[in-house]
């Protein structure tokens, strides 16, 4: 009888007995305490059985879990002895080994057995737990160790106290970590010596290659089944004629000569080792590319030799060098050739040439007139279109045997051959190219005109390297005065104005030690105000007999030698020294701009010789501006930013000149540390009269502005671009309109009379 029911019938006992005390009120008063006695009786008998009986349970569990710790010990697996609601844990020391945690740590921890068993484990109900037999699992070692075990659990001992039943539970579960290290490396093991066992069929399937073997004698060839595949052949052995017919028609020769080498028994060859490509017909009826190594072995006792070898299919391989050849020789753009194949193609030629050939070649180079306004103006990829478009010209007038490619930017070169009776072939060729491209129409640069120049020579007046003759053409078209659609020819005459040139360098570098050299400045504006805010100095030779020579006839000789950097030293110290001289004199501070070539920015610490120079004049250096042009600066930008800090950190202002002539103008302009934009000419020769160039002035200005870039225009020689100007936003002015260059004498003049009277604009 539970313990439950026990208290219920002593209940009903009590109850009851009191009822019929009431009922038998008349019966005397010893009666009615006999009965409460009774009731008391058996009211505490009933409550020590009760208490017996939970006691008895308790111990009785007590007891099962002793013996279930006793048995544990002598376990070799782990073991866990738990109670369902986990407030008792107990493990013998094979599973505190194997996995570090002890009973102490687990005891009552439910985050903890979630840690150590999977994590599906407390989602199943228990009935489940049990059910869950011979299954691999991992648990979680306290090191981090994943142990690999297989539970087996069942319920050891139950126990109910009202109504409410505790399960001890018992879970056995052997470490199979070793059994299963071990099996995994049979399992590799296994797959090694089949992978080894196949190695050689694997091998030939894998790298597509088949072996062909023939006997002396024998006029069939052994074929293995990854050729017979490759060759769409069903059997085992092919005759000579069979396989000869698989061959692409003009490679036959090549398998001509394989077995010619076969006759007579033996290869005459110093290595009988030989390599063949050639084409061959597949199953798809295609011809694909095939490389043939094979060696002969020659055979004493027959007329002929063996032969065994491998054949590969290298389709693939002539496929990926036909596309590294059209990106090493093909220009990404127009689809022609490049100037690397133009150079490969011009050596092979010219030394030809140089070996005694009757034949001769003209070397055109075509340049693109003011192709940059296109780019600037229409956009880069309306550019590319446009020289897509003079390529195919050039490609359509050439001659037969003629050969064209895109060699720069927006230049081309071609070769012709000479006709010895035609001299005028170059000049022909020219002018039809001319016409073809001025005839390149788009509804995008439908207002501007595409021209081109070009400059040419004979392949036999350039020397013995196909370079020479490259740089005279190029030369050539150099000597064009700007005209558009010009055509130079090198010739004798290109000779003496080279000698005229090193005449002049001599007169120059005299010129220089007899201090002939002056600087005339030429005024900036404030358009705002009318106010002179700075001046640029320009360098003039002045010869003895007054004569000025302006720097466009001297200053590219000088560049050609180590003169320019004499120049512009003079350059430099004159214009620091001048300016403060001025200040020492009391007239307003203004800005003194210089130039610097690249020879100066990239091949001298030219910000040493500034600071030196400054230091020795006495210039604060915020008065003094180094004026760059576009093209010098993105010549190698990471120099050139570099340089230009290195500049800006003395206190010097740095301005960009001649901007909008270079191809990449917009995009560098937030990179380059400059404080001053100098819009070209070009640009504003045409304000007046045209609204592309008023257009792209005023988004200069803008995108300028929000760089916090200020602007100056060069070359204003009317009002109305003043105006226009000054409604755009530009900052600064320069040009005749304002001023001329002057001596220094007569600078000093006007600066006096424009700072008590500022220019009205």
């Amino acid at each position: 009888m539970g313990i439950s029911f026990t208290l219920i019938f002593c209940g009903v006992f009590c109850v009851s007995a009191l009822l019929i005390s009431i009922l038998i009120n008349a019966l005397p008063a010893y009666s009615l305490y006999i009965i409460i006695g009774y009731i008391c009786a058996a009211s505490a008998v009933a409550i020590t059985i009760a208490c017996y009986k939970i006691y008895d349970i308790k111990a009785s569990l007590k007891r099962e879990k002793k013996k279930l710790d006793n048995i544990i010990k002598h376990i070799n697996s782990m073991v866990i002895i738990w109670s369902d609601d986990f407030n008792y844990i107990n493990v013998n020391d094979t599973f505190i080994k194997t996995i570090g945690y002890n009973a102490a740590d687990l005891t009552g921890n439910t985050e903890l057995m979630k840690k150590i068993l999977p994590a599906d484990a407390f989602s199943m109900n228990l009935q489940s737990i049990i059910n869950n037999r011979d299954e691999e699992f991992y648990v979680s070692a306290y090191s981090g160790k994943k142990v690999c075990t297989i539970w087996n659990t069942s319920i050891a001992y139950t126990h109910t106290i009202n109504k409410k039943t505790t399960y001890l539970m018992l879970s056995i579960g052997p470490d199979l970590t070793e059994t299963i290290n071990m099996k995994n490396e049979l399992m590799r093991y296994s797959k090694e010596l089949a992978e080894t066992e196949n190695k050689y069929t694997l091998s030939m399937e894998l790298s597509e290659i088949g072996l062909i073997l023939k006997e002396p004698g024998d006029t069939r060839f052994y074929i293995t089944e990854q050729l017979r595949h490759m060759l769409g052949w069903d059997h085992d052995h092919i005759g000579i004629e069979e396989l000869r017919a698989l061959f692409h028609p003009k490679d036959r020769i090549i398998f001509d000569t394989i077995i010619g080498n076969l006759e007579g028994g033996s290869d005459n060859s110093a290595d009988n080792s030989h390599s063949a490509e050639f084409r061959a017909l597949t199953p798809d009826m295609t011809y694909r590319w095939f490389q043939f190594r094979y060696k002969t072995m020659p055979n004493k006792n027959l007329s002929q030799a063996s032969l065994g070898g491998a054949v590969m299919d290298i389709t693939k391989d002539k496929e990926k060098d036909k596309l590294i050849e059209k990106m090493a020789y093909i220009d990404d753009v127009t689809q022609i050739y490049n100037r690397n194949k133009f150079m490969l193609m011009g050596q092979e030629l010219i030394e030809c040439v140089n070996d005694g050939s009757d034949i001769d070649y003209w070397v055109i180079v075509i340049d693109i007139d003011s192709f940059h306004i296109i780019n600037d103006t229409c956009g880069y990829a309306n550019g590319n279109k446009v020289l897509c478009s003079v390529a195919a010209a050039i490609s359509a007038n050439l001659t037969e045997g003629g050969f064209a490619a895109r060699i720069g930017g927006d230049n081309f070169a071609c070769l012709l051959k000479a006709d010895r009776f035609d001299d005028e072939l170059p000049q022909k060729i020219i002018e039809n190219i001319q016409r073809d491209v001025a005839n390149i129409h788009s509804d995008v640069i439908e207002k501007q005109s595409v021209t081109c120049s070009a400059g040419y020579c004979r392949m036999t007046d350039g020397g013995g390297e196909f370079s020479s003759v490259l740089d005279h053409a190029e030369f050539a078209l150099s000597l064009s005065d700007g005209t558009r659609s010009s055509i130079m020819k090198y010739d004798n005459s290109v000779h003496d104005r080279i000698i005229r040139n090193n005449e002049v360098e001599k007169e120059l570098a005299a010129a220089i030690e007899n201090n002939e050299l002056a600087l005339y400045y030429q005024p900036k504006i404030d358009l705002n105000t009318g106010e002179v805010m700075g001046m640029e100095a320009l360098i003039r030779w002045i010869k003895p007999d007054g004569k000025v020579v302006p720097p466009g006839d001297f200053i590219p000789i000088a560049e050609h030698s180590l003169l320019i950097t004499k120049i512009s030293h003079f350059v430099l110290y004159e214009a620091c020294r001048q300016n403060k001289k001025w200040q020492d004199l009391g007239l307003k501070p203004v800005t003194v701009s210089i130039n610097l070539t690249a020879i100066d920015f990239y091949q001298t610490d030219v910000t040493a010789l500034i600071k030196q120079a400054l230091d020795d004049t006495g210039l604060d250096p915020q008065w003094l501006d180094v004026e760059l042009t576009e093209s010098l600066a993105l010549k190698n930008i990471d120099h050139a930013i570099q340089q230009m800090n290195e500049i800006k950190s003395l206190g010097v202002k740095l301005s960009m000149d001649d901007f909008g002539t270079g191809y990449s103008s917009l995009s560098y302009i937030q990179v380059l540390p400059i404080s001053l934009l100098k819009l070209d000419r070009s640009f504003i020769m045409y304000l007046e009269d045209d609204n592309i160039s008023r257009e792209i002035v005023s988004a200069v200005i803008r995108i300028a502005k929000s760089k916090q870039i200020e602007t100056i225009a060069e070359g204003i020689e009317t009002q109305g671009q003043a105006q226009i100007l000054k409604n755009s936003g530009c900052d600064w002015a320069q040009g005749y309109f304002f001023g001329k260059p002057m001596p220094a004498d007569e600078f000093e003049k006007f600066l006096i009379l424009r700072q008590k009277e500022p220019a009205k604009v």
